[in-house]
């Protein structure tokens, strides 16, 4: 079906002579081309009753499922499962989850000390998650557990609420971990992954380094003996230590740091070496060994230890203190952003490493699903892991597999070793955080993004020094705030070009970018590169009227006039536009028309023009006043122009007088002059000397050798 809007084509110079026999306009000699527009949602049954016609695609969609894909709806596992090469995966598989168990037993412990909790619950909390997130989650290599930046932020909040040795602290955590569950699995059914994106990645960089600054001075007091105060600022944190200087003791500091230089110098051996990378993955077990083998041989009492952890697994209980459960909604909200941040992000990455794709929603549905049913085995918030995915990925984990192996690692030592970890001293612990969080300290990100994009590095110190300096649930906040007001800023202020033509050619581009391209007297060609709508339209209203009358420095060609007659809007990049902005437009018309000033619309794609003659717009402005090509609308319009100049109407009545009467004064000064004006010098020369011809565009630079 055609509709009744008609876009308008000229010919270019060179189709004159084809064209001749072509219809005119009464104004121009300049032969047009109609050229029907046909929109694909113009036939009123294609677009009658959407909601129903996606709810019985969808319906039809349920009916047609076989049983393999409802299994692998309901069981996602199933995915790799059938197509799992047992003989090539399970060896590489195995290895990867002993390795990421042996580094998940230290680790998961030395984070629930950070979290304010026992030991402990570091290893409930990488018992039944593991199993639960290989079953439903839809990544391969990531490894989930207990983080650094979410034990911090369990640590941060809960500790207002609740002194860390009671009950009712660990019951809260608990707590936390069901209501970030359930949120992440409403995030996943809703398909309400997309939400992330508005957090862009400088926010993301900056709230980590300045939180992983803070989770390294919260494990200070671990190596130099005495307490300092719990806090998530970094002000507080530093007058606590310096208060406490006189109670420092060497011992604790002296195997701390021995165990952190030994840490930090496997993981970079791990790195650089690919025979080593093994040692990547040994050392926190490695710090372990070491620390326990010393307190066993020195007895120091000035060394704190981990003390006594039950042993076996963790029993079925349903979370209670749901009373809390109101003043912990935020932190939930918190919590499950960061966890989605750090685990989506990194199994996006791994997916893509490993050639398969990730359906991000199912990912949230199975990060909240290890998380409600972890919080009834005891467990605390968990999410994916930067550190143990990495090892995991580069141990060479194809599936699942490798996560429950190393969830069997966990089990076995919730079962038989938990007597030899009464011996672990603190510093030790400790040392394993500060290792696992240096690599979180992102300066090379600022450096970066100082060199590329100055706005960024401003959203990355904002983020970072709030964080530091008024707390994680602020800086997070903060930082996110001044994201979407830096995005709603640059769609509030879109970027909007005056074009003007290459020589040689008919293609028109920003003069700023490309200064050799001209423009023509009376006419101003902008092109809108951003969606129209309320927020925009008076930033791009405002834009137009300063071209009217702002005197640029570009070479402009065509009749000498003395004002704007037209305006063309060249609406390609344009993908949206809505009623307000339909609206301002109308208005817009009705101001240029008081000035006599014509607007000409160039290239809008179906929707838009869909719109614009919904809206009346079309026949407001004029049918003829659309164009397939800005250099269309350039061509008419100059006829137009050449029309306005002062002295034309004289000579064209001049000239339509007979060949008896006596030419006038004005018809003999322009008559020799309009009879050479063909289109090419319309376009390419002006009242000034005829220019020389215009090239082939192949064979002419578009800029000079100076550029």
């Amino acid at each position: 079906m055609r509709m009744e809007i008609t876009t308008f084509a000229s010919h270019s110079y060179s189709d004159l002579p084809s064209a001749a026999s072509m219809p005119t306009t009464s104004s121009s000699s300049r032969p047009i081309r109609v050229i029907p527009m046909q929109h694909p949602n113009t036939n009123p049954t294609s677009s009658s009753l959407p909601a129903n016609i996606a709810i019985s695609q969808w319906a039809s969609k349920v009916r047609g499922m076989t049983l393999l894909q409802w299994l692998e709806f309901l069981i996602p596992c199933y995915r790799w499962i059938r197509i799992y090469k047992w003989r090539e995966y399970f060896q590489v598989d195995l290895m990867a989850g002993i390795t990421v168990g042996v580094m998940l037993v230290p680790q998961s412990m030395s984070y629930a000390k950070l979290a304010g909790l026992q030991p402990i619950y570091g290893l409930y909390s990488g018992f039944v998650p593991i199993f639960m997130y290989a079953i439903f989650g839809s990544s391969r290599q990531l490894a989930v557990g207990p983080v650094a930046l979410v034990s911090l932020l369990v640590s941060n909040v809960l500790g207002s609420v609740a002194d860390t040795s009671s009950e009712l602290y660990t019951e809260l955590a608990i707590l936390l971990a069901l209501m970030v569950g359930i949120l992440e699995c409403i995030m996943g059914l809703l398909r309400l992954g997309w939400l992330i994106r508005f957090i862009s990645h400088s926010v993301i960089s900056g709230f980590t380094t300045a939180s992983a600054i803070v989770i390294g001075l919260s494990q200070a007091k671990y190596f130099l003996g005495y307490d300092i105060e719990r806090s998530s600022k970094i002000i507080p944190l530093v007058k606590s230590i310096i208060a406490g200087a006189d109670k420092f003791s060497w011992p604790p500091f002296v195997l701390g740091s021995v165990m952190l230089a030994i840490l930090l110098v496997m993981k970079h051996l791990g790195k650089s070496r690919k025979y080593l990378r093994f040692l990547r993955a040994a050392g926190p077990l490695t710090a372990v060994v070491l620390g326990t083998l010393f307190v066993k041989i020195f007895h120091p009492s000035s060394i704190s230890l981990v003390g006594e952890i039950p042993q076996g697994l963790p029993k079925f209980s349903v979370p209670r203190a749901f009373e809390y459960a109101e003043s912990l909604i935020p932190t939930a909200f918190l919590i499950t952003g960061v966890a989605i941040l750090e685990s989506v992000g990194i199994a996006k990455a791994l997916a893509a490493k490993n050639g398969y794709e990730l359906d991000s929603n199912q990912e949230l549905f199975g990060l909240g699903v290890s998380n409600v049913l972890g919080s009834f085995f005891s467990a605390y918030p968990t999410t994916g892991s930067f550190s143990r995915s990495a090892v995991n990925h580069e141990s060479g984990a194809k599936s699942g597999v490798s996560g429950i192996v190393s969830g069997i690692i966990i089990t076995c030592a919730l079962l038989f070793l938990t007597p030899l970890f009464e011996s672990i001293p603190q510093a030790a612990l400790a040392a394993i955080v500060i290792s696992a969080v240096m690599g979180l300290v992102d300066y090379d990100e600022a450096i970066f993004l100082w060199r590329v994009d100055k706005k960024d590095f401003l959203l990355w110190t904002i983020t970072s020094s709030m964080t530091l300096l008024l707390g994680i649930e602020i800086g997070v906040l903060v930082g996110v705030g001044a994201s979407l007001a830096f995005v709603i800023h640059e769609s509030a202020n879109p970027h909007i070009a005056v074009l003007g033509r290459l020589p040689g050619t008919t293609v028109y581009r920003n003069v700023k970018q490309y200064p050799e391209a001209y423009t023509y007297n009376g006419i101003v060609i902008v092109r809108i590169d951003a969606p129209i709508y309320f927020a925009n339209i008076s930033y791009i209203k405002d834009r137009l009227r300063e071209y009217e009358v702002v005197v640029d420095s570009y070479t402009r060609r065509g009749p000498e006039v003395e004002r704007i007659n037209f305006v063309i809007i060249e609406m390609a990049p344009v993908t949206y536009i809505d009623s307000s902005a339909v609206q301002a437009l109308k208005d817009l018309y009705q101001e240029y028309k008081l000035r006599d000033i014509q607007i000409a619309i160039s290239n809008p794609n179906p929707d838009i023009l869909l719109t614009l003659s919904k809206s009346g717009l079309v026949e407001l402005i004029g049918k003829e006043w659309y164009f397939v090509r800005v250099h269309d609308a350039v061509q008419v319009c100059l006829q137009h122009v050449q029309s306005l100049k002062p002295g034309y109407e004289s000579s064209q009545s001049s000239r339509s007088s007979t060949s008896d009467d006596k030419p006038s004064f004005l018809s003999q000064l322009f008559k020799p002059r309009e009879e050479s004006r063909t289109p090419t010098d319309l376009e390419s020369g002006n009242g000034r000397p005829p220019l020389a011809p215009i090239r082939d565009s192949q064979s002419e630079p578009l800029l000079s050798k100076d550029h």
